[in-house]
């Protein structure tokens, strides 16, 4: 079974919209790891938009969690992520005017820096991971600055229908074959649904995915564990 990674983030953005105390995002990882999730992601933003800095701190302080901080190359949050030691980052690009992430990093035009970052968070025992598109350029780069990991960006396969999805898929299967064989472990994500998250559980390489909205969408009609295990149910090979 490829792992799957439920980011809570959005049940913060619920909270945030009221600016009361619930629901309360860390209270969904005893539900999500009873119904099968492996890790827990939650993206520590600049704008504090939705997950804040308690939740991250209380996440980082559960004992045997692997967390994976979903995060920006941003200073101060750089310094969060060394100070908490999660189990795993996974660094995105971020616009504060975006609804949500649009697009992967551009680890070529910021090899430099990146490498500093990956340098840094790798030396606390972080395990860092480059959220980039299946481009081959932005693969090499993620291995040239020492990533081990790389999360290919699923969101306009998954934005797309007919053929354009069909050439989308076959970018990610190539993108995903390129990587396992420069060794990068490779991940995926970004709006996968019920529907559409099979055709890419099928890609060899691909060994987890992380998955929000979608189940957080579908737990407000049939419960959190539930849509956790139907995930599951469609992610077996």
């Amino acid at each position: 079974m490829i792992n799957l990674g439920v980011n809570i983030d959005h049940i913060a953005t619920i909270r945030q919209a009221r600016g009361t105390t619930y629901p309360d995002p860390v209270d969904a990882v005893a539900v999500c790891l009873a119904a099968g999730a492996g890790s827990i992601t939650a993206h520590l933003r600049e704008d504090r938009r939705h997950i804040q800095d308690h939740d991250i701190e209380r996440l980082a302080a559960i004992p045997g969690l692997h967390l994976n901080m979903e995060m920006g190359a941003n200073e101060e949050i750089i310094a969060i992520c060394e100070r908490l030691k999660p189990a795993a980052c996974c660094l995105v690009p971020e616009k504060r005017e975006e609804l949500t992430t649009e697009g992967g990093l551009d680890v070529v035009s910021h090899q430099s820096r990146l490498a500093d970052v990956v340098a840094r968070l790798t030396a606390v025992g972080v395990r860092v991971s480059m959220f980039i598109d299946p481009v081959p350029a932005q693969i090499r780069a993620s291995q040239e600055i020492g990533a081990p990991v790389i999360e290919l960006h699923t969101g306009h396969y998954a934005n797309y229908k007919g053929e354009q999805q069909v050439h989308e898929l076959n970018t990610l299967r190539d993108g995903a074959k390129m990587a396992g064989e420069i060794g990068l472990i490779v991940h995926a994500g970004h709006g996968l649904t019920i529907e559409n998250t099979p055709a890419i559980c099928a890609i060899p390489e691909i060994e987890e995915l992380n998955i929000g909205h979608a189940i957080i969408a579908d737990g407000l009609f049939k419960g959190l564990s539930q849509a956790v295990m139907d995930f599951k149910t469609v992610m077996g090979r």
